[in-house]
């Protein structure tokens, strides 16, 4: 007979105690995924400023209409508070300081890649499908594209369109503002 070996995987109340209590650190490059504590890989010059050009960008493009919440966390279920590179958020008065962000505050999250495509599309794009989130978008900064990804259900996005450059995008939550790919990648 062999055994089964079970993981215990922890709740965003958990992790916040953790961090709270000193067993995890503020700058600990660390985000909650189903359960797991997740290191997040290092951030290369082409990531880190790909994560700036859109700060600048949504900022510009939509002012005070939204929030913009660069690689910050958002409490996206009870066993998940990932760190999106993006997150486009709702406005709020108190900026989120009773309460991270969950789906219903979000219009967008973006992950910019580099390094972690594959991770990106299999483990983070579900993840962000399964809770329901409007929009996430992922940045290929190699390939140079924009893959959008919509209609969200548990089984995951059910539209998946690939932007270039030459192209434009529109958010659904904002269909009258068009945003280039070259814009997005530089």
């Amino acid at each position: 007979m062999t055994a089964e070996v079970m993981k215990r995987l922890f709740t965003v109340k958990q992790y916040h105690r953790m961090i709270e209590t000193g067993i995890l650190q503020e700058g600990d490059r660390v985000e909650l995924i189903r359960g797991e504590i997740v290191e997040m890989a290092a951030i290369g010059t082409r990531h880190a400023a790909g994560v700036r050009r859109l700060n600048r960008l949504f900022y510009d493009k939509f002012g005070q209409q939204v929030l913009i919440s660069p690689q910050n966390p958002v409490e996206v279920d009870e066993y998940s508070e990932p760190e999106p590179d993006i997150a486009v958020l709702r406005p709020r008065a108190d900026f989120y300081v009773s309460a991270h962000p969950t789906p219903n505050d979000v219009f967008l999250l973006v992950e910019v890649s580099d390094s972690t495509i594959r991770y990106d599309r299999s483990v983070k794009i579900p993840l962000y499908a399964e809770d329901n989130i409007t929009e996430a978008w992922i940045v290929d900064v190699n390939a140079e594209l924009v893959e959008v990804y919509r209609q969200p259900s548990a089984s995951g996005y059910q539209s998946l369109q690939t932007y270039r450059r030459g192209q434009s995008i529109e958010l659904l939550a904002f269909p009258n503002v068009s945003i280039t790919i070259d814009e997005i990648l530089g």
